[in-house]
């Protein structure tokens, strides 16, 4: 099966839309009208997860893991629709290049979705520094807000953003030359898919909603110490306008034709990680499985989708999908980068130790899950053999998926085998299964994730994040969700901890308040909001050929 890439209408057409539900951006790609949300669901919604085991330098690919399934099930005649998250500039410049997936398991057209796509990413970060612009406006100005006083300049929390990793504006100062140009002080920047704009509009289910939500947005504190919104300074309505067209869903393709829903992007190590609410939803009432990813590992994307978003848009997935290579779980197991891609059964076996705290994870929310084992050319069946049998012993499935060398043909398996599971569920649908409950007192959640997704025998708290937890508290921030920022590495706060760590401890050095979002962020480690590019970037590859064809984007380009 070869399908070249479709107009966008025939893509459309497949899901039963017409011209007036979608506004198309060239032949590859459209807005989906957010009119559709109110419709009734045309499709069976079912809803897969794909997450994965902790990344390793010698990778997962779960977003080539997820286009492949889709196809495969595609291939088996299922109504199968992707929502996956976009691309940020910074990542594709830096060391990880393109994120539409790889080899015959990609999205198209993967040079637009991984450069400006349909300008989402610029909005996002246009409405992040206009708010910006009107903090430090305010501040100049020596503007009264209501009975809260003057901003102070010294306590400016809301930094600027850019969709670019550069290390050299992490900390900066701004104000120079001057009364005429500003109040000089310390300021920061932050890469754009770190920014709360980003996890607002991710999160947030109408214009309506969106609005309020930027309203939320603490700025700064006055001199009284009183804490200041971009609603007291007049800003949320502008930034809804920067961001209209911005909130609506991107419809693009698979290389095999099939429907996938593009949009929003938020880090799953400093945010939540996920698509948006929005395009999760709408993939459920068009497709009879909804296939979405959660980023990094299931310790991180995946809980945040499931405590956060599934809580927030009142969704529920029926399976879920932990990818892992052999690879990474030799790596895991101890085997340098170097070696993992040759036999080692008995660093295989260290490393599963690394899987199974995943599977144990799945059972506390209750789900089934399929691992996907992310096939490379040096893998024995012997190897995979004995992955499987561990993996039956834990009462999960496991199925082989080829997707990056035979497209939606390589991952027929994985298809069959998720297609069986998620049936299963139509009698007794799965029921929401959170770590935590929202009445738990803040510093509670906090530990019912460490002991139950990371394994940690305890969590300690700094005196700045104890003071943290009682300021939020006293501002009504007690019952908000938690947003874990923390390394992607490990399962511990030491990105150079692997496998399966026991009795350790979680130090929360500090929280912040993502109030527009609605969650609280607690810090552990050194969570850098601004990555650095790398010794040799990833753009040094990248170039513009004959004809228009754009080389180097995705590795091994």
């Amino acid at each position: 099966m070869d399908v070249s890439p479709r107009p966008i209408s025939r893509v459309a057409e497949d899901l039963g839309l017409v011209p007036d539900d979608y506004l198309p951006y060239g032949r590859g790609k459209a807005k989906l009208d957010l009119a559709l949300l109110a419709r009734p669901h045309r499709a069976k919604g079912r809803l897969v997860l794909v997450t994965a085991i902790n990344p390793t330098p010698a990778g997962e690919g779960k977003t080539t893991t997820s286009i492949a399934l889709a196809m495969g099930m595609r291939r088996l005649g299922k109504n199968a629709v992707l929502a996956l998250r976009e691309p940020s500039l910074g990542p594709v410049f830096g060391v990880k290049g393109g994120g539409t997936g790889g080899g015959k398991a990609s999205l198209s057209p993967a040079d637009d979705i991984n450069l400006h796509f349909t300008g989402d990413i610029h909005a996002i970060t246009t409405a992040h520094n206009l708010l910006s612009a009107l903090v430090d406006n305010a501040t100049y100005f020596g503007e009264s807000i209501a009975d809260k006083g003057e901003i102070d300049a010294r306590q400016i929390s809301w930094g600027r953003a850019l969709d670019m990793n550069d290390r050299f504006l992490r900390r900066c100062i701004v104000g120079l030359g001057g009364k005429a140009h500003g109040v000089p002080r310390e300021e920061r920047f932050d890469i754009t898919a770190a920014s709360e704009v980003m996890a607002i509009l991710a999160l947030a289910s109408s214009h309506e909603d969106l609005e309020r939500r930027l309203a939320r947005i603490v700025v700064a504190h006055t001199h009284q110490g009183n804490p200041v919104t971009a609603g007291d300074i007049g800003a949320a309505s502008a930034m809804t306008a920067v961001l209209r067209d911005a909130l609506q869903p991107n419809l693009v393709q698979t290389e095999e034709g099939g429907p996938a829903i593009v949009h929003c992007g938020p880090f799953g190590n400093i945010a939540h990680g996920c698509n948006s609410v929005v395009a999760t939803r709408l993939a459920m009432a068009l497709g009879d499985y909804a296939i979405t990813e959660a980023g990094f590992g299931f310790d991180l994307g995946g809980e945040k989708f499931l405590d956060i978003k599934c809580r927030e848009a009142n969704i529920w997935p029926r399976a879920l999908v932990l990818v892992a290579t052999l690879r990474a779980l030799k790596m895991h197991g101890g085997a340098p980068v170097k070696a993992c891609g040759e036999p080692d059964a008995e660093r295989l076996k260290k490393g599963i130790a690394h899987l199974e705290k995943h599977l144990e994870t799945s059972k506390a929310f209750g789900l089934t899950p399929v691992v996907a084992i992310n096939v490379f050319p040096t893998d024995t069946a012997e190897e995979i053999a004995l992955v499987e049998q561990v993996v039956t012993a834990l009462g999960a499935r496991l199925a082989r998926s080829e997707g990056f060398a035979k497209g939606g043909e390589g991952a027929l398996e994985l298809a069959k085998t998720v297609t069986e599971v998620v049936d299963a569920t139509d009698a007794d649908p799965p029921k929401p299964r959170y770590v935590y409950e929202l009445s738990d007192p803040p510093a509670e959640k906090i530990r019912k994730i460490a002991r139950t997704v990371y394994g940690a025998a305890g969590v300690v708290f700094t005196a700045a994040a104890d003071k943290s937890l009682e300021r939020f508290a006293a501002l009504g921030g007690a019952e908000l969700p938690i947003c874990m920022a923390k390394t992607q590495l490990s399962l511990t706060d030491d990105p150079a901890i692997f496998g399966r760590p026991r009795d350790f401890t979680i130090t929360v050095r500090d929280v912040r308040l993502s109030a527009g979002a609605g969650f609280l962020v607690p810090l552990t480690g050194e969570m850098m909001t601004m990555p650095g590019l790398p010794r040799v970037p990833a753009s040094r590859g990248i170039k513009l050929m004959p004809g228009g064809k754009i080389k180097g984007l995705m590795q091994n380009d």
